[in-house]
Order: C-alpha cells, then structure tokens, then sequence
C-alpha cells in the first residue's frame, strides 16, 4: 500500500507539474490535460514497454487516470484565481522525480533484474516524462540542462539499494532515497549546484 501511494503522489504532482508548463507556454484547456497526463504517465509507460509489463500500469489501473484529471483540474482551479509560486513547477517536479524514480526501481528490482538495471530503469521513470513535457512545452529539459536532474535519481535510486542491501527496513530506505533526490534538487535549484560543462580541447 505505501508503494502504491507512493506512485499515485508521483502521478499527481508530475500532473501539476505539467499544468504550470502548459500555463507558462499558454496552452488551451486541452493542452494542459495533455501535457499533465504526458508527464504523469510518459516515464511509466516507456519502463512498463522496455520490461515488457502488459497491460501498461494506467490501462490496469485507471485510477492512474483519476488521478490525473483531479490534480490537473485543481491546478487549473487554482491558478485560474491566483498567480502560481515561483519555485511552483520546479516543487512540482522535484517531487514527481524522486517519487517516480523510487518507485519505478522498485518494479525493476521485483522483476529480478541488476543493480544497474535498476538504477536505469528507476532514473528512466523519473525523467522521462519530465523530458516529454518540456519539450512538448517548447523548453529545454531539464534532464540536460547543467543543474542536477538525472545524477540526482541515480543518486538517490543508488542510496536506497545500498540501504536495502545493509538490511535497514524498506520503508527507511525509500524514504531516505526520496530524501536524497529532493535535497539534490534543492542545491541544483537554491545554490546553482551543477556538474562540470564538457570541455573541448583546442
């Protein structure tokens, strides 16, 4: 049960996060249910095809779908009347990021896969939706911008295996690997924190 409500709050602020995108490129009524959905739904769908899970999770579970329209439509209710937070898509999709990339290991490591395909898949789940979203919003995604994006899902997917493997209680481990992921997000966004750029050499 927490792993499941774990995914839904992932699909609704990854939802909301797709509605401030839709707002801040100024799409109809349509286009921000779309790019909620595609952004709540885009990294579990492509995670569910590639380990070959059929049905896909929101064609089993409508509630996925549910969740979606609710969250979006109370988004679209709120900044109808009131201006968003600043930091409100970035709050949004921190969250929907650590929260899809645990939870998208987790699918991995109970269909008996590696370490490492766990950490692909989890950090696939996190990003991908965040990715389709941005570029359907016409922005650059933030998975390559320079700031901390998917080195923060590894980050935090490889935390939460590593204090599973130290037998520490799994709720723990999820909890601190989510932990992880947010506070890298927060230094990416609050203090500039990033990887080095590529350099050529001339």
């Amino acid at each position: 049960m927490f792993f499941y409500l774990l995914d839904l709050i992932g699909v609704a602020v990854f939802a909301v996060s797709g509605v401030l995108a839709a707002a801040r490129s100024g799409l109809d009524l349509l286009g921000g249910f779309a790019l909620a959905a595609l952004t709540a739904i885009g990294g579990g769908t492509l995670r569910d095809v590639l380990l070959n899970r059929h049905p896909i999770f929101w064609i089993r579970d409508t509630r996925y779908l549910l969740v979606i329209l609710v969250a979006a439509t109370l988004t679209m209710a709120y900044i109808a009347f009131f201006p968003p937070p600043g930091y409100g898509l970035l709050i949004a999709d921190a969250l929907g990021l650590a929260l899809f990339a645990i939870s998208g290991a987790q699918i991995a490591e109970a269909a008996g896969l590696s370490p490492l395909i766990v950490v692909l898949m989890g950090a696939m789940t996190g990003t991908a939706g965040g990715m389709l979203r941005d570029v359907m919003s016409a922005r650059v995604p933030m998975i390559f911008q320079q700031d901390l994006y998917a080195t923060a899902a590894i980050a935090g997917i490889v935390a939460y295996l590593i204090l599973q493997k130290l037998g520490l209680p799994r709720t723990f481990a999820i909890s601190a690997g989510v932990i992880v992921i947010l506070g890298m997000r927060v230094l990416a966004v609050v203090w500039g924190v990033h990887l080095p750029r590529l350099q050529a050499m001339h």
